[in-house]
């Protein structure tokens, strides 16, 4: 894999080096994009008092050995299957080379960086600096700009190239905030506010669901926490509160979780969870205000779906600070990076971790510089090897942009060139989450926003090569012919409901759209089964896809039906088996169950 190849980079040659002046030294390109991707327009050059948090990537020159521990651990046909790696082990597997501290360690002394001025991760594989735009153009060889969002108005500091001394190459992966223009936005598509507030559907009767029971016609309405259990067969099923299953959600963007909401909504679908709560966990400043002015959608839909379908199930909710829009008025204001490596350097951090976590935010992948990507998905994998399972939304505008009108489509890559393409999200192209597309209605069609489609970054794992290629060889010649990566990682894997989901939000009932709806339910059922298992004395089921591309399919409810437009095209079609539209399909819970209580 592409992921590999730049993580595992020789140090034969880079290693041999010794103490090497920097100052006066030759820089050379390190990495450069063409310009900022469409929608940003570059300002003035940014005041050179302004302070940036820069993140400094080290390689991870073990990478290698820990994928294959991961491709191990989470094989359920495998002898090693669910023996997972400690905190302690994934550290030694991650952390750089000594001579490559000790080289990056000179570099930034010369500048006048010491020990007690930096930031280290747990395997001191990020390090972390706070220095005026001034030094740091001088450090990076690279002018700053202030560039400025035309739909959103944000402004941030950024740059689109940057230099270091070609001695250090080898030994950093990438520096940020430099070239990232990601905006990682929550993926919803819309909040449905009526004249009238939202309420329960007053449908009578039932129609048969895809596991051969009866579900309430409401349901094709409204879809609410026991449409849900009746949907994925879970009725039955009753969590622990107390055998260390756990399940967390992730907010970023100052999306915050209203706690008044949150038991209006239990007051509403599961009453018997009214007054519960949930550990709240701040990671780089991260806050929950809970004014209601202040609510979030997403992390309101998020906590009030996961919490309830997963009462009385143990509760995280991580709140990360992170790209504060840049007022370039304040005399003081500070860059901080993008949220997920702070995310990471968290949890990463911790001896323990909830076994399920979903998240429903991302943005186009070409956004994203390929050494960011790169890495952040890396350390999506030592998540996987410690036995969490990541879940990720596939996105909300299906192959690109959701518009297929070739006329006003607006999917062009950022290479200079200009050229119409689909646009794949991250981090659901990463291929060590679980990516999570959207259905709607009773019987199931995929919905026309599920993202969807062929990472332009991450290679093909082997564990879809065969279902992939199987679909795309169903495809006609020429099909999309160089709109997509025909090799790459495949996306989404699975799907959930993902319309008109009741939500209590500043006090009065909303329905809101979005795989932001499909992650959190997929996620409360692989939950459920962690429950069992824990139950049963057998480890959590950590990096799903192995399993659900070896045999957990089998205990998924196929979607034939549905295609998600993009890009000037219709997109891909839902058909019989794996599709780029909703996955292998969403969960039988009763049968999955049975699945997982047969593995070791």
């Amino acid at each position: 894999m592409r992921l590999i190849s730049l993580l595992g980079l020789p140090f034969v040659a880079a290693l041999a080096s010794a103490a090497v002046p920097f100052k006066g030294c030759q820089h050379k390109v390190k990495e450069s994009i063409y310009g900022p991707p469409r929608g940003w327009s570059r300002h003035t050059p940014a005041p050179k008092h302004h302070i940036l948090e820069l993140k400094i990537a080290l390689p991870q020159h073990k990478f290698s050995e820990l994928e294959q521990h991961l491709w191990e651990v989470s094989d359920p046909n495998h002898p090693r299957y669910g023996a997972f790696l400690s905190k302690e082990e994934t550290d030694a597997l991650t952390a750089p080379h000594p001579d490559t501290l000790d080289i990056v360690n000179e570099w930034l002394a010369s500048y006048g960086l010491t020990e007690e001025s930096l930031i280290r991760s747990s395997a001191n594989d990020w390090v972390t600096i706070r220095v005026p735009v001034g030094l740091a153009e001088e450090m990076l060889d690279t002018t700053y700009y202030i560039y400025k969002h035309a739909e959103s108005g944000d402004s941030i500091v950024r740059t689109t190239s940057y230099s270091l001394p070609e001695n250090l190459h080898n030994h950093v992966d990438l520096i940020q905030p430099t070239t990232m223009f990601a905006r990682f936005k929550a993926f919803k598509s819309t909040l449905h506010w009526a004249n009238q507030p939202a309420a329960l559907s007053t449908s009578t009767g039932t129609i048969t669901g895809p596991a051969g029971n009866q579900i309430d016609a409401s349901c094709n309405d409204t879809i609410t926490i026991s449409c849900l259990k009746q949907l994925y067969n879970s009725a039955s099923y009753n969590t622990s509160a107390t055998n260390g299953n756990q399940l967390g959600l992730t907010a970023y963007l100052g999306q915050y979780a209203n706690n008044m909401d949150l038991q209006q909504f239990f007051q509403l679908e599961n009453p018997s969870a009214y007054g519960s709560n949930y550990t709240f966990v701040s990671v780089n400043g991260g806050l929950n205000n809970q004014t209601y002015a202040a609510a979030g959608v997403e992390a309101n839909l998020d906590t009030q779906f996961g919490f309830g379908l997963t009462w009385p199930t143990a509760r995280t909710f991580y709140s990360t600070a992170g790209e504060p829009p840049f007022d370039p008025d304040l005399l003081t204001p500070t860059d901080t990076n993008e949220p997920y490596s702070y995310w990471l350097d968290y949890v990463l951090s911790q001896p323990m971790l909830p076994q399920t976590i979903s998240t429903s935010y991302g943005d186009d992948e070409e956004t994203v510089p390929f050494t960011y990507a790169s890495r952040v998905c890396g350390g999506m994998a030592v998540l996987g090897t410690r036995g969490v399972s990541l879940l990720f939304s596939s996105g909300d505008y299906g192959v690109g942009d959701g518009d297929a009108n070739p006329a006003t489509q607006q999917c062009y890559s950022n290479d200079g060139l200009n050229v119409t393409k689909f646009l794949p999200a991250f981090p659901a192209s990463c291929p060590y989450v679980t990516a999570v597309g959207a259905t709607v209605n009773i019987p199931e069609t995929a919905v026309f926003f599920s993202g969807g489609g062929f990472s332009d970054y991450f290679v093909r794992p082997a564990y879809q090569e065969a279902v992939v290629t199987e679909y795309l060889e169903k495809l006609a010649p020429g099909t999309y012919k160089g709109l997509y990566n025909t090799y790459g990682r495949a996306y989404p894997d699975v799907s959930a409901q993902g319309v008109n989901f009741l939500i209590v939000y500043q006090g009065q009932n909303a329905t809101v759209d979005g795989t932001s709806c499909s992650s959190p339910t997929f996620a409360s059922f692989v939950s459920m089964l962690n429950d069992a298992r824990i139950n049963a004395y057998k480890t959590p089921l950590g990096f799903l896809n192995p399993f659900l591309y070896s045999s957990g399919y089998t205990a998924l409810n196929d979607i034939t039906m549905g295609n998600n437009p993009g890009c000037g095209t219709e997109g891909f079609n839902a058909t019989t088996g794996w599709d780029p539209v909703s996955g292998f399909g969403t969960p039988n819970f009763e049968k999955l169950l049975a699945l997982v209580l047969d593995m070791p």
